[in-house]
């Protein structure tokens, strides 16, 4: 393998080079879970040969994997307490402006985004922004996007509030020996933050002026609802008049299927057979009112009676996420209802209800649902969350002693790392051993909070940094970044930052981190400076994706709430990444001045 060379690299490296290539395309262009692809790139090249079983292996016994996977149990313990409730109750209040309103929102969103998981942070604060931004009397699209942007920023601010920077130090740590602070990062983010801040305060045009989603469903008169006839109806082979079906109390049929089959034109005349659909557009109590009295049933499956559905239900409002398989399909063509235990009774796109058949509409990311379940059903979010996401909880957690206690375990493990008391790994396990048995959460809810998803892409993205450097792909990458950017180092760090910001819009930015470390490493050193400040750089600008609404996890979360287009966010975000890594270039460089190796 060492004999052949093409363009400079090895085999070994075309078949990593092919290898993350094909990765990424299938994470771009299909809907195939992150976690098996990953681990289907290690599989690759451990049988190739590119890696031994101890390389390729090697990222799931990392420590910066173990710690966050301990650290999902520590922000349980904090989650189940209502620690992040608490802190929103007393921190937002009543801002008499715009400016005061983003930066009473994004300043404890960052904080609390610094130590937990921006994504459950994000998640408990969309509900919770979007009442607020009534009471304000502002759009939700106005401050949805900051929300999303604090939690990214924030992030940077520890090396635990975002995984990029807990591989980046990981592998740091596994070349120099030397582990980073906990707050190594913490002076640039919250630099970077401020100007974010400052930013969309000044670019607040730029954010779009958007009807939240679920708005389209506040007036009764826009619901549209889809019933069918059942086999033993008594209405049977009358016409829509005689059994007063054409012009129901509250609401007017608008369209009528036979068998299953397209639209038919209809009149009052029309007979009424066993299984014929009626779509009707009304008011929601008195279309559903109709229904029982006339022995009509939801359309969601065929049954044939009244006695096997259940009268009394609930109403939900949700949206596809973005990557959603519902996506390009319509309800009829799938079994979501029927595996879901519910029924599609409405579809907003874009603020504005969708005039036609419910289950015969065409659905696109960030459609908004009205769902109706029984009203005895336990309806499973998490089972529902890689194809809608609700805009509202179930989940009310208690504020108490507790809440107290998490706090302080939370604090605690922060600092005995910060001073250097302890290892972060050790002071993550402490954290997690005390939220158990000061009973801040339990058991189940510790594994459940675990996302295995998550880690097994945090160790996949460690190897394939691996990978990059063992082939000596990151060597040539950073002798060509030397050839274009010459030996200025603080253009060096711009270019590298530079690419890796909006390369992390499109791919995971743990494997945008994994990737870019050996190159910024490399070229540094083949500079003769000390990489450290290079990859404290590098750190802030690869979680600092704002241009796409797949850029991060924390914007798919505010897309559908918001009721925004993929376009929104490239109009402010391009001009977001291009302040903050001009920002994050002038911060880093202050604070670890650069340093030539002796």
């Amino acid at each position: 393998m060492d004999s052949f060379l093409f363009l400079g690299f090895g085999l070994d490296a075309w078949i990593t080079i092919i290898t993350v290539l094909g990765m990424f395309t299938i994470l771009l262009f299909t809907k195939w879970r992150s976690d098996v692809v990953f681990l289907g790139a290690i599989g690759v090249l451990y049988v190739t040969g590119v890696l031994d079983a101890k390389e390729a292996f090697s990222g799931f016994s990392g420590n910066s994997v173990i710690t966050v996977g301990v650290l999902f149990v520590v922000v349980a313990g904090l989650t189940h307490t209502g620690v992040l409730q608490c802190i929103v109750r007393y921190l937002l209040g009543t801002p008499n402006s715009y400016s005061k309103a983003v930066t009473r929102l994004m300043l404890p969103v960052a904080v609390l985004s610094s130590f937990l998981s921006n994504t459950t942070v994000v998640a408990l604060f969309v509900n919770i922004v979007k009442m607020w931004s009534r009471k304000l009397g502002v759009s939700p699209s106005k401050l949805l996007i900051p929300l999303s942007y604090a939690s990214g920023m924030g992030g940077v601010c520890t090396l635990i509030g975002t995984p990029p920077n807990l591989i980046i130090s990981g592998l740091y740590e596994e070349q120099t020996g030397q582990a980073m602070n906990i707050l190594t990062t913490t002076i640039p983010g919250l630099f970077c933050l401020a100007i974010g801040v400052l930013s969309v305060i000044a670019m607040r045009r730029l954010l779009p002026d958007r009807k939240a989603p679920e708005t389209a469903f506040e007036a009764t008169s826009e619901y549209t609802v889809e019933l069918r006839v059942p086999s033993d109806n008594p209405h049977i082979g009358q016409t829509l008049a005689e059994a007063g079906l054409y012009h129901p109390q509250g609401g007017s049929l608008i369209e009528m299927y036979h068998f299953d089959e397209v639209s038919s034109p209809f009149t009052e005349d029309e007979p009424i057979m066993g299984g014929d659909h009626l779509v009707y557009a009304g008011q929601i109590d008195s279309l559903y009112e109709m229904a029982g009295n006339h022995q009509l049933v939801a359309a969601s499956h065929h049954v044939f009676s009244m006695s096997e559905v259940d009268q009394k239900s609930k109403l939900r409002t949700a949206y596809v996420t973005y990557g959603s398989n519902l996506i390009g399909k319509t309800i009829d063509s799938t079994t979501f209802e029927k595996d879901n235990n519910l029924m599609v009774a409405a579809i907003a796109r874009r603020g504005q209800r969708v005039n036609q058949a419910p289950r015969h509409v065409v659905l696109e990311g960030g459609d908004t649902l009205l769902l109706i379940f029984p009203h005895n059903v336990k309806i499973n979010t998490e089972a529902l969350s890689n194809t809608v996401c609700f805009f509202d909880s179930d989940d009310v957690p208690n504020i108490g002693p507790g809440t107290l206690i998490s706090s302080i375990i939370m604090v605690a493990m922060v600092a005995l790392s910060a001073l250097g008391v302890l290892p972060l790994l050790q002071c993550a396990f402490l954290a997690a051993a005390a939220m158990l048995i000061c009973r801040c959460c339990n058991m189940e809810q510790a594994m459940r909070a675990i996302n295995w998803e998550i880690l097994m892409v945090f160790a996949g993205s460690a190897v394939l940094g691996i990978a990059i450097q063992k082939t000596g792909i990151a060597e040539r990458l950073a002798l060509g970044i030397l050839d274009v950017c010459g030996t200025n180092p603080i253009v060096l760090m711009t270019a590298v930052c530079f690419v890796g910001t909006f390369v992390t819009e499109f791919i995971s930015n743990t494997a945008a981190g994994a990737m870019f470390f050996p190159i910024m490493y490399d070229a540094a050193e083949k500079l003769g400076y000390d990489p450290f400040p290079f990859l404290v750089a590098l750190m802030v600008s690869v979680s600092s994706s704002f241009a796409t609404p797949i850029g991060s996890p924390t914007h798919m979360l505010v897309y559908g709430p918001g009721g925004y287009r993929f376009s929104d966010f490239m109009r402010i975000g391009l001009l977001m990444n291009l302040i903050i890594l001009a920002a994050n270039i002038f911060i880093v460089n202050i604070v670890y001045p650069l340093t030539p190796l002796h």
